[in-house]
């Protein structure tokens, strides 16, 4: 009652190969890149409309379809709410993340909106893939690098302050002696948020333990990027 039979139908056929090669090329990516409206339109109540073609979608051979969705499955999860989306989205999610850098940047971009919805026990599987982004299919994709430093930022909220010292702590220091300046910039800024999270949360133990490992590792390095590190922590501090 919603949206008519004949339009849905026409809408789901978009993923048929034979319509690629027949209408247009790009007929897929339009499918992916309007589907969020489609569903909200359609509400979660009516997702098993759509979810066939989600799938068939998220499995598309061309990345840029692939990268359509991840661009916008946070978006989807909204709609779709925590049930729907830990049982459907979250395999695709997972199969995302092992994807191209063309697609994973798009789970990237919006990884701390798709993390907040998830349940707590559900989210804290992720803490051992987050150091994942750290590698890339090309080193001088730091961009890469810098949006996943910007996204650790926000992401500390979701985490307690023992997980934070025991996964995220590690990546945090690794984006900080990278090679690419505006990727350690942003990464001081990560350290300094770490430290603001453990002593927020009185665990000012873990803050102690971190601050003498950045002068270990920083204010002792014997090259002068490592103590010049050091002296920005502290500036941005």
């Amino acid at each position: 009652d919603i949206i008519p039979q004949p339009l849905l139908d026409q809408y789901l056929s978009m993923t048929d190969p034979a319509r690629a090669q027949t209408v247009d090329t790009e007929i897929a990516k339009h499918c992916a890149y309007s589907l969020p409206g489609v569903a909200l339109t359609l509400g979660r109540q009516n997702w098993h409309c759509l979810k066939d073609t989600y799938e068939t979608l998220a499995s598309d051979v061309q990345w840029k379809v692939r990268r359509t969705l991840a661009f916008s499955i946070h978006e989807l999860a909204v709609i779709l709410g925590d049930q729907l989306t830990a049982a459907d989205l979250v395999p695709i999610f997972n199969g995302f993340l092992k994807d191209l850098d063309e697609v994973r940047i798009g789970v990237l971009k919006h990884l701390y909106d798709f993390l907040k919805l998830l349940h707590a026990d559900k989210r804290r599987e992720y803490l051992y893939q987050l150091q994942e982004f750290v590698v890339t299919d090309n080193s001088r994709n730091w961009r890469f690098r810098y949006e996943l430093a910007e996204q650790l930022i926000l992401i500390l909220e979701l985490y307690n302050p023992n997980d934070v010292y025991d996964y995220l702590r590690h990546i945090a220091l690794t984006l900080c002696s990278d090679k690419v300046s505006e990727v350690r910039w942003i990464s001081f800024k990560l350290v300094v948020a770490i430290l603001q999270k453990f002593y927020a949360n009185n665990a000012s133990a873990l803050g102690l333990n971190f601050i003498n490992e950045l002068v270990v590792r920083f204010r002792h390095c014997s090259k002068w990027v490592g103590r010049q590190a050091f002296a920005f922590i502290c500036q941005v501090g």
